[in-house]
């Protein structure tokens, strides 16, 4: 006979749900992530590249001030990246668990845990307006310790958002395993999910242990990680999976814990 807890009956209720359509919910995970990957460029192009200005607190300052809107939606931007990508690492857990329930378990915690250090340092972004302000109790400070102030709040942002690129790099290498391993995902985009990994574990430990060469660092991995990303991205989207290889290895483990 077997024996299964209630956990393992809360696994098999969501296989059963998925079941009917994993195509369907692969393409919802790649919609997610497309959403993302369009919000954080336009984040970094449309919004951080025209108001902060590298190294002049005062310049800095003066765009967030003239610009206002501009950054609060680009930080409501963030916060929708942050919703998406909470779905996406749900998603992703159920359609790569298959292939490896443990090893599934590992790439979410380090996922929510990643994007967990991303939501928190968010808060940095709103925390830059707050130097800038009409408030009385801001005439304790000189124009030029306002100006710092809010740009110290963006540098400690940019260095939270680089520790959470760290934190995904290892979600990266085990989720690319899987997807490899999976025969329902191409194991090219495994490999390049991998190599995505890797990058952003050297942006993260560079941003920590190599401050000065960060930007340097960050233009030699962002073509690699982009590339892994939108890849899985696009495939998920226009192709989804293999449906039939996912139910059969998704019936082969529910057979192989049922016999356990």
């Amino acid at each position: 006979g077997s024996t299964s807890g209630p956990g393992e009956h809360g696994v098999e209720m969501d296989q059963e749900q998925v079941e009917g359509s994993p195509r369907g919910l692969a393409r919802l995970c790649g919609l997610l992530y497309l959403v993302t990957i369009i919000v954080g460029i336009f984040n970094e192009a449309f919004v951080k590249g025209r108001i902060f200005v590298p190294g002049d607190a005062t310049a800095t300052a003066a765009n967030l001030r003239s610009m206002e809107l501009l950054w609060r939606l680009g930080t409501a931007g963030e916060l929708v990246m942050v919703l998406c990508t909470v779905v996406v690492a749900y998603i992703l857990y159920v359609l790569l668990r298959p292939v490896g329930r443990d090893l599934a378990v590992l790439m979410t915690l380090f996922n929510l845990i990643a994007i967990a250090v991303q939501a928190a340092y968010s808060l940095r972004l709103v925390e830059a307006l707050f130097p800038l302000g009409s408030s009385r109790y801001l005439e304790a400070f000189t124009a030029a310790q306002l100006d710092a102030m809010a740009s110290l709040a963006l540098k400690s942002h940019a260095l939270g958002f680089g520790i959470a690129l760290l934190l995904f790099g290892p979600f990266f290498l085990v989720s690319g395993y899987l997807i490899r391993k999976s025969t329902y995902f191409p194991r090219v985009i495994g490999i390049l999910y991998q190599v995505a990994g890797v990058a952003y574990l050297a942006n993260g430990f560079g941003v920590v242990l190599a401050p000065r060469f960060a930007g340097a660092i960050f233009s030699a991995i962002v073509v690699p990680a982009f590339v892994g990303e939108v890849s899985f991205c696009l495939w998920l989207l226009v192709k989804g999976l293999d449906v039939e290889k996912w139910k059969a290895l998704a019936d082969a483990r529910t057979t192989l814990r049922e016999a356990s």
